[in-house]
């Protein structure tokens, strides 16, 4: 290969390095954030029985899908 090449391959891949890292330190900065925002959801007040019921409703919406899977 030619050394042209060879230093555009290198450039791309530091290129790539920088980004990757943007992306993680993104990711982490999303990963806190949800974190935050569900122990703030937490210290709401009614926080379980609104989960409670969120689980009732899920637990409803999966009956038919289990019944279909059933009929096969």
């Amino acid at each position: 290969m030619k050394e042209a090449k060879l230093i555009e391959m290198a450039n791309k891949i530091n290129k790539l390095e920088e980004t990757m890292s943007l992306v993680i330190s993104d990711l982490r900065n999303i990963n806190s954030l949800a974190v935050g925002t569900l122990e703030t959801i937490k210290r709401m007040p009614d926080y379980q029985e609104a989960l409670d019921k969120l689980k009732e409703e899920a637990a409803k919406a999966d009956e038919p899908k289990k019944d279909e899977g059933q009929k096969d």
